[in-house]
């Protein structure tokens, strides 16, 4: 922490950004904006409907939560920064801030993929063995789960900000990228990290490849109770419930892969920065759409909340 305080402004890095001021990425800066604005709003607006209404309080609730807020963060954490470095044309970050700015990234990432594999796990113990759920999901149980997810997150996160930020940098110092990631800025170091990225490519395999695994197991289970139900209209709504939930999950490691999974030489900054959006701010966007606003439970939460508003504003 010493040698990072100790930093003058002369180590801050340059962000080169994804949008240029061309009319077409105006347009694309437009999206991104509108995407970020209904990430954070949707996400904000779970956490009060999950929090506030004692119906809610159930465990694949409590695990919405807990991704509402791992998303609601890891949006915060890019986005703000490239939107204030875009509008006033300064695409510096300092050294300190682009530290920060790896740290949560990995550990939000991290502990977001791990939680989605629990979370499909749940749903698999919900419709295949309903009559043990309380016992095989308790309290006590979704709370190692959840804070197993924040732990390998936050572990792997100081880790990685703390070998990737004590490396020597030189030259221009720009980061071909909207925000401080990972394997962009070790392209600037002024030593060989080749053996640090295979250590972090073997990470990255366990990390993605062991919760995607779970997720893809418990959905193949998922799939086969309900081939196996009595109950057409239940297999249906199982079924619809699952395939949503499974999209969301393709596109969060679908792109997590994409990025960290391939050979180096395969590697193109323009690729890259494009995948990084769906991560950063797309799929923050449509977890709280896929997960839960098409719930039923969340919609009467919705109303709920929105008659009690309307009640206390008439009094």
């Amino acid at each position: 922490m010493e040698i990072w305080l100790n930093q003058s402004s002369t180590d801050d890095f340059i962000l080169l950004g994804i949008f240029s001021h061309s009319p077409t990425d105006l347009v694309l800066f437009s999206v991104v904006m509108v995407v970020f604005t209904v990430a954070l709003c949707g996400n904000v607006l779970l956490l009060f409907l999950i929090y506030g209404d004692p119906q809610l309080h159930t465990p694949m609730y409590f695990f919405l939560s807990q991704l509402s807020l791992m998303d609601l963060i890891l949006v915060c954490t890019n986005v703000p920064k490239m939107v204030v470095n875009f509008l006033t044309g300064r695409k510096s970050i300092s050294f300190v801030g682009c530290g920060i700015q790896i740290g949560l990234f990995v550990c939000l990432v991290g502990s977001e993929g791990f939680l989605l594999g629990f979370m499909a796990y749940d749903r698999y113990v919900a419709i295949s063995h309903p009559l043990h759920y309380p016992v095989l999901m308790s309290q006590r149980v979704c709370l190692q789960i959840v804070g197993s997810s924040w732990a390998f997150g936050i572990i792997d996160g100081v880790i990685q900000m703390v070998v990737v930020m004590t490396f020597p940098y030189c030259g221009l110092r720009e980061v071909n990228h909207f925000f401080c990631e990972m394997l962009s800025l070790l392209k600037l170091a002024c030593i060989d990290t080749s053996i640090f990225e295979n250590v972090i490519y073997a990470c990255c395999v366990f990390m993605l490849f062991l919760p995607f695994s779970i997720t893809v197991a418990s959905y193949a289970f998922i799939l086969r109770a309900v081939l196996l139900m009595r109950s057409a209209q239940a297999g249906k709504k199982a079924l619809a419930t699952c395939s949503s939930h499974l999209t969301a999950v393709s596109l969060f490691y679908g792109a997590a892969m994409f990025i960290y999974l391939r050979p180096r030489r395969y590697r193109v900054p323009s690729h890259d920065k494009m995948v990084s959006i769906f991560y950063t701010v797309l799929t923050p966007m449509l977890n709280p759409l896929t997960y839960s606003l098409r719930n039923r439970d969340v919609m009467r939460a919705l109303r709920k909340g929105l008659d009690h508003c309307r009640i206390s504003s008439q009094h």
